[in-house]
């Protein structure tokens, strides 16, 4: 029952953002770096930050979340606040970057850290430097998020994915809040969006996956190579992305459209062909992890899926 009233919670509060978005003029401009053509309102990730957070809270005191995550995806209130002004504001990047950082050594910090990155033939399980790299993975996860939510339902279906994914494979009913938490959103998102999911819901969701993924990693260290192949989709072009830039010697704080879905569409692809093809992707990679006992192997073959996907994307438009 409660997943179906934080769905229409969801639902009514981004109808009610919506409305409110049109009338003060809250809308996303178009820009060189837009996929959209229509100003659109944005702000939708508000209901979805609002929806996830009074589930998270519901589950703690019915005992159904163990303590550690919930205060580590708690603290997550700080980047969608911080993120929900930058929406309105346009924030300095050292603000954002101040704001991530603390989350994730927050994250961190009720986690226990993070203990073990196994490569399968050797483990690093130096505390220092696993958390190192925990902290700048949280970091890339927040930020990457933000970079890849840039067309109808895209941004809304990978979180959606991730979370019915971690729930078969893992269970725990904060994967279904999550759900219900985006679903509600991204039936106002979806094909013709009606309104946009701005920094406050990308920045959160990408924060939520990475606790995730350190969270399950330190219950079972090949479980974070689980976590990498799922979000694969996502990571893999922004890092295959970012890599291309610097080769091509462009200023990487400008604005661009050269990730994957961006040159999909720009070859004449509709946003609701690019996010249906990206649920395909998905759905491979899911079958890959659940049916491939060795994850190392499944890691291997999703590069591999990854690759020729993305050789298949600039085959239809060339990077440049």
């Amino acid at each position: 029952m409660i997943y179906i009233i934080l769905l229409l919670v969801s639902f009514f509060l981004t109808y009610l953002i919506k409305n409110y978005m049109i009338k003060k003029s809250f809308v996303a401009t178009v820009n060189e770096r837009s996929s959209h053509t229509i100003p659109t309102p944005h702000g939708g990730g508000i209901a979805i930050a609002i929806t996830w957070f009074i589930g998270l809270i519901y589950i703690y005191f019915i005992g159904k979340i163990e303590h550690s995550l919930f205060y580590a995806l708690l603290i997550g209130v700080i980047i969608s606040i911080v993120s929900f002004f930058d929406d309105i504001y346009e924030l300095s990047p050292k603000i954002r970057l101040i704001a991530q950082a603390i989350v994730a050594i927050g994250g961190l910090y009720f986690l226990g850290g993070f203990s073990n990155l196994t490569f399968g033939i050797f483990d690093i399980q130096n505390s220092i430097l696993t958390n190192i790299f925990a902290f700048f993975m949280i970091v890339w996860f927040i930020n990457l998020y933000n970079f890849l939510d840039g067309i109808n339902g895209y941004a809304g279906s990978e979180a959606v994915f991730l979370a019915i994914a971690g729930f078969v494979l893992f269970g725990g009913n904060h994967f279904l809040i999550l759900a219900v938490s985006v679903l509600g959103f991204l039936y106002w998102n979806w094909n013709k969006a009606k309104i946009f999911m701005g920094d406050v819901g990308s920045t959160l969701l990408g924060y939520n996956i990475a606790i995730f993924t350190i969270y399950y990693a330190n219950q079972e260290a090949t479980n974070f190579w689980i976590w990498i192949i799922l979000f694969s989709v996502y990571w893999f072009d922004a890092t295959l992305t970012l890599i291309r830039r610097k080769l091509n010697k462009e200023k990487l704080s400008q604005a661009h459209k050269k990730h994957a879905y961006q040159r999909l569409t720009q070859s004449g692809w509709s946003h609701y062909k690019v996010t249906n093809y990206s649920i395909g992707l998905n759905l491979i990679l899911f079958s890959i992890v659940y049916f491939i006992s060795n994850v190392f192997l499944a890691f291997v073959l999703a590069l591999i899926i990854l690759a020729l996907s993305m050789k298949f994307v600039d085959s239809k438009k060339r990077f440049e």
